[in-house]
């Protein structure tokens, strides 16, 4: 016999196949509307995103490309947590850090004019900018700097390293500050110690 969770699960996937031919139709409208959706909570089913943006569902991750673009289509986040958001049902799942990746970015003009555009693992593409601001949290004990870009609606993308330090190479000086410009926005990466010397984060992936 089938426990309730483990049919909780299966249901919930189903409903996310379910789903699939109408976000593809919909797509041109725009992402679905889980900001406005309220459905009943339906419990935590067993599925976790990585720190490099891999979706686990039972410990196993999801190969199919079409799956995962949909679940992040329906992803909300409130407050600290995150959940699957559906007309229908809410069920929450785990995520080690952010739940997107920023893999990859083209830069376009230099200095003030300078924009930057990322690529998450999901195919989402967004220029930091005001409406899309980079974040570094830095380690309380080894200023070690993690770098965040926000996607949508509370919804960040961690930098990968590789992208991390390519941007590192089309940072310019701004004032005390080291960093990047993008869409009129300068995002601070380092600053200047007592010394003169530039003192750069440590990245931390």
């Amino acid at each position: 016999m089938i426990g309730k969770e483990m049919t909780r699960e299966i249901n919930s996937l189903t409903t996310a196949e379910n789903l699939a031919d109408a976000v593809s139709k919909a797509k041109k409208r725009g992402l679905p509307p889980v900001h406005k959706w309220n459905p009943p909570f339906q419990g935590k089913i067993d599925m976790r995103i990585t720190r490099q943006g891999t979706w686990l569902y039972n410990g196993t991750p999801i190969n199919r490309p079409a799956m995962v673009k949909l679940f992040s289509t329906i992803l909300r986040r409130d407050g600290d947590r995150y959940y699957l958001v559906t007309p229908v049902e809410k069920v929450e799942i785990d995520v080690d850090d952010a739940p997107f990746a920023a893999i990859d970015f083209e830069a376009a003009g230099e200095g003030r004019d300078q924009i930057v555009m990322f690529e998450t693992n999901v195919g989402d593409k967004v220029m930091a900018g005001s409406g899309h601001p980079i974040r570094l949290r830095i380690g309380e004990n080894d200023k070690a700097a993690i770098p965040y870009i926000l996607i949508r609606d509370n919804l960040e993308a961690i930098v990968d390293r590789k992208s991390y330090f390519r941007l590192i190479d089309i940072c310019m000086v701004h004032g005390d500050w080291f960093g990047l410009w993008s869409d009129g926005m300068f995002f601070r990466f380092a600053r200047s110690d007592e010394t003169g010397e530039w003192q750069p984060f440590d990245f931390k992936c």
